[in-house]
């Protein structure tokens, strides 16, 4: 049987800089996978959209589709709308909606690439205070996870790690830059938590005007590309347990 389709399902923004990031991600994806068809879909702003996707994918003659949501926190988007758009779509289609991408080890890896990119290097994790900056979020679990995630990547050895929001949640970034400083860290580097450019963070990079050094936005990072084809794997592996029984 052919694999499932993958549908890689990003929000979608008026800046025209987060639909590029996410066309090169999905090409790198399809690099590290020859032969797996990668497709993508936006819920908003953007085209492709989702369901116009879908309704494509289905005159084909598709039948099964993995529904992969960009998304780094399980929020709104991932418990509401995506699944309504996905329970909107033609009935000849199987479609299995995969986990978000966070959290993930692989993703506090690609943290750090963007910071040791941005300037830093192993030797400055003991002197580095650490602004987590997220796009932010009303659902308390996705706020949860993000203070989850500062307290573990604290244990790789940085001076301190302090989670902030762009917007829907305290402190925001330049909050937490003054509170890392007030610690007594030598040096203040924020580190994007979000996969592409657009509103959120580009006021997370205001944030962090008084930091030492600001780091990218995840965007098509080689970790970030192996964590979208693992949480597909993962989202295929009912199915070919149900075959083999």
């Amino acid at each position: 049987m052919p694999e499932p389709v993958l549908l890689v399902v990003a929000h979608g923004s008026r800046d025209p800089r987060h639909a590029a990031t996410v066309h090169a991600l999905v090409r790198r994806v399809r690099a590290r996978r020859p032969g797996l068809r990668v497709e993508t879909g936006f819920l908003d702003f953007n085209v492709p959209s989702v369901a116009g996707m879908l309704e494509s994918l289905a005159a084909e003659g598709v039948r099964d589709v993995v529904a992969l949501p960009l998304l780094l926190t399980r929020a709104f988007h991932a418990k509401s709308d995506i699944p309504a758009v996905l329970g909107e779509a033609p009935a000849r289609l199987r479609i299995r909606q995969a986990e978000v991408l966070g959290p993930s080890p692989l993703l506090t890896a690609a943290l750090e690439r963007r910071l040791y990119e941005a300037g830093l290097s192993p030797a400055d994790r003991s002197s580095t205070g650490i602004v987590l900056a997220s796009a932010g979020s009303s659902d308390p679990e996705a706020i949860a996870v993000i203070a989850d995630i500062a307290r573990e990547w604290r244990r790789a050895g940085w001076c301190a790690v302090r989670p902030a929001f762009a917007s829907a949640a305290l402190p925001r970034t330049e909050e937490a830059v003054r509170d890392l400083r007030a610690l007594g860290c030598a040096r203040v580097a924020v580190a994007p938590y979000v996969l592409a450019p657009g509103f959120l963070p580009d006021r997370i990079a205001r944030g962090a005007a008084d930091a030492d050094v600001l780091a990218s936005v995840l965007g098509p990072a080689p970790e970030v590309c192996r964590l979208l084809l693992t949480r597909y794997d993962e989202a295929c592996r009912p199915a070919l347990a149900e075959l083999g029984a």
